[in-house]
């Protein structure tokens, strides 16, 4: 059969024309307009090449799966959930992908429950939900680990669930005027880990807390190395670590200085304060810096301990005025 005729484009009617060309895009999905416009797409799953005009969107592509999502530079109000595969979470430009203002089922920017994730190079700002839990992240299932990130002026960083066999990781990230404990949910805090297996801090920068614990962990072992808990411009803090169930691990090589606006000043670091669920035998605090703000006169301890298991605390560094230990 012989190719039906098409006449040259500029022998055809301007209204058949523009009939052509609205039919053609109809077809052309979003993403790749935006594509063709910006010269990329706002979300990318990496493996594939293939853009989408939200995060969910991008998130749902890789399903089952393992795959990257790379976040273009901006300040996106967009949120979203995994519910199943390996995910990560990378922004194209680090410090430059901005998700804010928009918490997924009223919990957090990211709500992630798949078989794990990883999230790099994103800033995470201004979540707030009813129950007073607005996270950057909420971590209900499998392993993560987060590295040169910013989570700032929310009500909590990141919360985890509870997760016996699993794992957070924190690397190089920094957590600026986080906490507060003025709502129905409890106090929210910079980092507040469940029951999660193993939490791991490290090169990490907490700063200019709002309220309750800079970096709260009821898991059996903790790695909190390398860290600086600044205090100085907090407001209505509490502890700069608390292990409210005890558990072993390593505190260690971090710098400590406590602020003059707290809610509970007595201790820096607590241990078992709410019920030893977990030997502290063995729990290393060592090689750390701790003082006060200049002209602040109390007392306050380095190291509570509620457990009276056997800690092995060394070469500490205590400016004057704190005692190195006191047992409640």
């Amino acid at each position: 059969m012989a190719s039906p005729f098409v006449p040259p484009a500029s022998r055809l009617p301007r209204w058949l024309l523009a009939a052509i060309a609205a039919a053609a895009v109809g077809v052309i999905p979003l993403a790749a307009l935006l594509a063709q416009g910006e010269g990329r797409a706002s979300f990318t799953v990496a493996e594939t090449g293939r853009g989408y005009v939200s995060l969910q969107a991008a998130v749902d592509a890789i399903g089952d799966s393992e795959g990257t999502v790379v976040i273009a530079a901006g300040n996106w109000n967009e949120c979203a959930v995994q519910r199943d595969g390996v995910v990560h979470f990378r922004a194209e430009q680090p410090g430059e992908a901005l998700l804010g203002g928009k918490a997924c089922e009223g919990k957090a920017s990211l709500v992630l429950r798949g078989r794990g994730a990883s999230v790099e190079g994103l800033v995470f700002a201004d979540i707030a939900v009813a129950d007073g839990n607005g996270a950057g992240i909420r971590l209900e299932e499998g392993p993560l680990r987060v590295s040169q990130s910013w989570f700032r002026d929310s009500q909590q960083g990141i919360l985890t669930t509870n997760g016996v066999d699993s794992e957070l990781v924190v690397d190089k990230s920094t957590f600026t005027r986080l906490g507060t404990c003025e709502n129905s949910g409890g106090c929210a805090h910079s980092i507040y880990a469940g029951d999660y297996g193993r939490v791991t801090v490290t090169r990490s920068r907490f700063e200019q807390g709002t309220g309750g614990h800079y970096l709260k962990s009821r898991a059996a072992r903790n790695v909190i190395e390398g860290n600086s808990f600044d205090d100085a411009n907090g407001h209505g803090t509490n502890y700069l670590i608390d292990l409210p169930n005890g558990g072993t691990g390593a505190i260690r090589g971090n710098w400590f200085v406590q602020g003059r606006d707290k809610e509970n000043w007595s201790t820096m670091i607590a241990i078992g304060a709410e019920g030893a669920r977990y030997t502290s035998d063995g729990l290393v605090i060592a090689d750390n810096d701790a003082r006060m703000v200049p002209g602040l006169s109390r007392s306050p301890a380095f190291i509570a301990d509620w457990t009276n298991d056997a800690l092995v605390i060394e070469n500490n560094r205590l400016g004057s005025n704190v005692r190195r230990f006191e047992r409640r």
